[in-house]
């Protein structure tokens, strides 16, 4: 009791201190050092989070950006998208979710600082990593290379950028918010397959950037050989651990992309990074000397349209701290802002304090900042992943549960660990809002499959897929006339590098095939006429690649085809780029009056397009459209793209890498809405749902050894003054709705978590019914371990814990 009490003390003592303020959103003179950047003569610790405009609706950003600020985030970072802004050479769109200008003003409204990755090459899961496949046309080019051709088209671009930015006073040099920016993608990655048109490349690259004359440094990240004075950066889970550090003693410790979870692509399943881990880099980071932290992706949103590279899913990194539709994902969220306000406590020593390390143990640390008043921050380590460890550090002792960083702004009170969360869980919930089962109300259109007498693109060799269709279509058929002399069954047998591919005989289907990173076949009995067989192959890329070197030179698509034993690559074939409803572009409402829609009777075929009109359902909740029923194709809502689709590939357990399809409610009208689906399978449509989107459910998990929380305000940090100093369950529906059922309670030791839970040997039988009285009806509500707040202990000497999980309605 009394580490509490001193706890409580020292909460009150530090309440009173300001630490470093949230970046003001204008910035000024911005420089560095080994320590730190130096915005206005001040070094920062900065805190910033990926939010890229064009994978969410310029409706969606200020919201985002609110709550990545009130996440304790100081930067708000964008890659820029070449292919996005030049999808012509020379022609250029800032439109709509293409609009970086309004994105960035909006970051600084909000008094929030930015930074631009410009790349140009940015990966970023995104098709061709960024760059406009015209590029590809250019004789000689090499990207990324000691190119001429190259390296004019790159350095337009990057100065068209960088001058609108100047034009919009959008620089920190010129009073704006941008005090960042990056040239050129992890070129370390590649550079060596480049031999000697590599480091030229780089160091260009570099003095074209500073050149630029931007007032604010610039960026490589994942280069160790960032010529001076570029900032080398660290990509990756762990930069605490493997970052080298600065390739130079006058550069500050950056970390551009600290992975929250990972991309993912059809038929893999999600990869979930937890609250604990996440803290635990970032602090053994910032104690590592680090003074810039991005959460890549901070929200991830989603690929609209056909922008997502190979394979990608449609959905981008939903399990950031914003999921998909912005959602605030607990713990995740809350667990950063606690891990924020408690280094920010840190911020005078980290910044000007002179810097030590000590061995606690064989796996624990200590990483001491102290200045010269005396006034020192520790960050305490246990890098055992198995056992906690008990440890004394300046004579006092503390118990580091297993692979934990406690925080120390004073170096005597821990005020924060990263293994211990008391941020709430929440849980989403999709809920039915419409149903399309109305046979009478869908239309149906079957894709021709065309022949090649009806074509007019013909060569007598197999096309490579990309450089026909020049990323303009998913689509490129394959069509030839192969004579026969019976009616008889025979081998077709096809080799792709493409991912799908499906097989017509004389109109009718025959074969399906998909692939996985490098070729796959297609090999299928068929049956041949006597004469003439029209052989059409349905070539698909879902996604372009967008990664390695000599990207310029990657090929997809058939690259043999065999009936029998005969060879048919150097026949003479015809090629349709796309298919014939997206030329016609049947998904747009004045479009679907180009082509002849028949009333949907139930029965499924293969490359089928479907219609049908819906009303938008009332409400502010997201929206998402389970697809759970379709098999793979695209869909459209009100002539814009929300994305592919592949629900039939399924991941090692069974189950869809993704089902729920982001419908922003901008994308809608209140009434007459045009829904379109092409399908490429067999996929019912009539079992399609449009769902909401809501937090239903918060759940708090807290012991009496959990830490209160440390509040974030306007003017700075300080931790919330409760003068007990003690733990609490902090419970908060989102807006709109109230804490309507306590589904558990129990203050004593329940077992499990907030996922799966049950009563403990010691259990208080009336936890529910004081839970209940002190949150039901409420939208948030707050309440501790312990028996202040239960009026009795039922069981006296045994540490306690309280689980409380709740509905929102």
């Amino acid at each position: 009791m009394k580490g509490l009490r001193d706890m409580g003390r020292f909460l009150l003592l530090l309440g009173l201190l300001l630490a470093a303020a949230v970046g003001s959103g204008s910035g000024g003179n911005v420089t560095y050092d080994g320590r730190s950047l130096i915005i206005d003569g001040q070094h920062k610790i900065l805190f910033s989070g990926s939010i890229h405009y064009p994978r969410s609706t310029p409706q969606m950003w200020p919201s985002l950006i609110a709550k990545a600020k009130a996440g304790g985030l100081d930067v708000i970072e964008t890659l820029v998208f070449w292919n996005l802004h030049e999808p012509k050479p020379g022609q250029f769109d800032f439109s709509g979710r293409r609009d970086i200008v309004r994105f960035i003003k909006e970051i600084q409204a909000q008094g929030l600082y930015a930074c631009i990755r410009i790349g140009p090459f940015i990966e970023g899961e995104w098709s061709y990593g960024g760059l406009p496949f015209w590029l590809h046309d250019i004789p000689g080019i090499v990207y990324r290379s000691d190119n001429e051709p190259f390296k004019y088209q790159m350095e337009n671009f990057v100065s068209k950028i960088v001058s609108i930015m100047k034009a919009e006073k959008l620089y920190a040099s010129q009073g704006g918010p941008i005090i960042l920016s990056q040239i050129e993608n992890e070129y370390e990655m590649v550079e060596a397959a480049f031999r000697e048109k590599g480091p030229p490349y780089l160091r260009w690259a570099a003095e074209m950037a500073v050149g630029l004359q931007t007032g604010v440094p610039w960026v490589m990240c994942k280069q160790n050989n960032a010529p001076d004075p570029v900032i080398n950066t660290c990509n990756g889970f762990k930069c605490g651990v493997k970052f080298e550090g600065p390739n130079s003693p006058n550069k500050p410790s950056m970390w551009t992309e600290n992975w929250t979870s990972f991309l993912q692509r059809y038929g893999q399943e999600v990869f979930m990074r937890s609250a604990t881990d996440i803290a635990f880099q970032v602090a053994l980071f910032i104690a590592k000397k680090g003074s810039y932290v991005n959460y890549y992706m901070y929200h991830g949103g989603t690929n609209f349209g056909r922008t997502a590279a190979a394979k990608i899913i449609t959905s981008y990194y939903d399990q950031a701290p914003l999921d998909e539709y912005g959602l605030i994902r607990q713990p995740l969220w809350g667990h950063l802002k606690q891990l924020h306000a408690a280094i920010r406590l840190c911020t005078n020593p980290l910044l000007s304090g002179a810097y030590e390390t000590s061995s606690l143990g064989q796996l624990q640390d200590a990483y001491v900042f102290k200045r010269k008043s005396g006034e020192c921050a520790a960050f305490l380590v246990n890098n055992d992943n198995s056992t906690n460890a008990r440890v004394h550090f300046q004579n006092i002792s503390f118990q580091l549960p297993r692979m934990s960083i406690s925080i120390l702004p004073d170096c005597k009170n821990v005020v924060f660990n990263t293994a211990k969360v008391s941020t709430q869980y929440n849980t989403r919930s999709m809920t039915v809002r419409h149903k399309f089962d109305s046979i009478g109300r869908w239309e149906e259109y079957k894709e021709p499959i065309p022949t090649f007498s009806n074509v007019s693109l013909r060569a007598k060799k197999l096309l490579d897929q990309m450089s026909t269709t020049k990323d303009a279509s998913d689509y490129l058929w394959y069509t030839v006339s192969f004579q026969h002399d019976s009616d008889a069954q025979a081998e077709l047998s096809v080799l792709s590098t493409a991912h799908v591919l499906h097989a017509f005989i004389n109109g009718a289907y025959t074969g399906y095939a998909y692939g996985g990173k490098k070729k796959f076949a297609l090999e299928n009995a068929i049956h041949l006429k006597n004469g003439t067989n029209n052989i059409a192959l349905l070539s698909v890329m879902v996604g372009f690649p967008n990664s390695g070197a000599y990207l310029e030179r990657k090929t997809a698509g058939i690259y043999s085809m065999r009936i029998q034993n005969k060879y048919l690559n150097k026949y003479l074939w015809g090629y349709q780029v796309g298919l014939s409803g997206e030329k016609l572009r049947i998904f747009r409402e004045h479009g679907s009056d180009k082509v002849q829609w028949s009333r949907f009777q139930g029965t499924h075929h293969r490359l089928t397009w479907y219609k049908t009109p819906f009303d938008a359902p009332a409400g502010n909740d997201p929206l998402a459209l389970n697809l759970g029923s379709m098999g793979k194709g695209e869909v459209w809502v009100n002539d814009r793209s929300i994305g592919r689709y592949w629900v039939s590939l399924h991941t090692p357990k069974h189950r869809p890498s993704q089902t729920w399809y982001n419908v922003p409610r901008s994308f809608l009208k209140p009434k007459g809405n045009l829904l379109v689906l092409l399908e490429e399978e067999y996929g019912d449509p009539l079992r399609i749902t449009l769902d909401s989107v809501s937090i239903t459910k918060v759940c708090g998990h807290v012991s009496e050894s959990h830490f209160p929380p440390v509040a974030q305000s306007q003017s700075g940090v300080n931790y919330n003054k409760d003068h007990t100093g003690r733990p609490k369950v902090l419970l908060h529906c989102p807006s709109g709705r109230n804490i309507s059922r306590i589904v558990f309670a129990s203050f004593g030791t329940p077992s499990g978590d907030c996922e799966n839970y049950a009563t403990g040997n010691c259990h208080l039988s009336s936890s529910r019914a004081i839970v209940e009285k002190a949150c039901l009806g409420k939208k948030k509500c707050s309440i501790g371990p312990s028996d202040q707040y239960f009026g009795g202990d039922p069981c006296p000497g045994i540490p306690k814990t309280l689980l409380i999980d709740a509905q929102c309605t």
